[in-house]
């Protein structure tokens, strides 16, 4: 039986989910629009934590480094990580030149306490140093769909920071994500 992920030897804690959108919400009243950017590079730094409980997780269960898996297997293995850490599942997929990551049921996100823009930026961060360490090389994060706006899914494409800047002008000119992608 594979063992439960030590929270502690693994450089994690285990915080609530109402902790995590107060702390967002807190942050936004309180700093306003830069709060995205805290959060994101507090992520951030979670993220190799999160990485080396992941390989952890797997050496626990008899299995290869994340780098090392299948790809059907490493997204298998990632959502019952993520999961398991009472983030939620995912769904890796592809979306022309991007990467996306799919969760009906993210932690992050709050259909509750609604937003006008997608709001799980402790999650892009986290997302960016994580599969950027699968992947040997940095990618960018940026969450396009949000259940916390009413989405029934949080979505969140990877890609180069190039091609998600010129997604991210786009959208800003009023083109849905899919088109920019398209044309990126």
């Amino acid at each position: 039986m594979p063992e439960p992920i030590d929270l502690a030897k693994n450089a994690l804690v285990a915080v609530t989910h109402d902790s995590l959108v107060t702390l967002r919400t807190a942050l936004f009243r309180d700093v306003g629009a830069t709060a995205a950017a805290v959060l994101q590079e507090a992520g951030y730094a979670g993220g190799q934590p999160m990485f080396g409980a992941f390989g952890e997780w797997l050496a626990s269960r008899g299995l290869p480094a994340p780098q090392d898996l299948p790809a059907g297997d490493f997204a298998a293995y990632a959502t019952e990580f993520f999961r398991d850490t009472g983030w939620g599942s995912i769904e890796l997929g592809r979306l022309e030149s991007v990467a996306t990551i799919d969760s009906g049921d993210w932690s992050e996100s709050d259909p509750n306490a609604p937003l006008e823009f997608p709001g799980c930026y402790f999650t892009a961060g986290v997302f960016a140093d994580f599969f950027g360490r699968v992947a040997g090389s940095p990618v960018a994060v940026m969450e396009v769909e949000c259940r916390s706006m009413g989405n029934d899914r949080c979505r969140f494409l990877l890609g180069s920071a190039e091609t998600l800047q010129h997604v991210y002008d786009e959208m800003g000119q009023g083109v849905g994500y899919q088109e920019a992608v398209a044309a990126s």
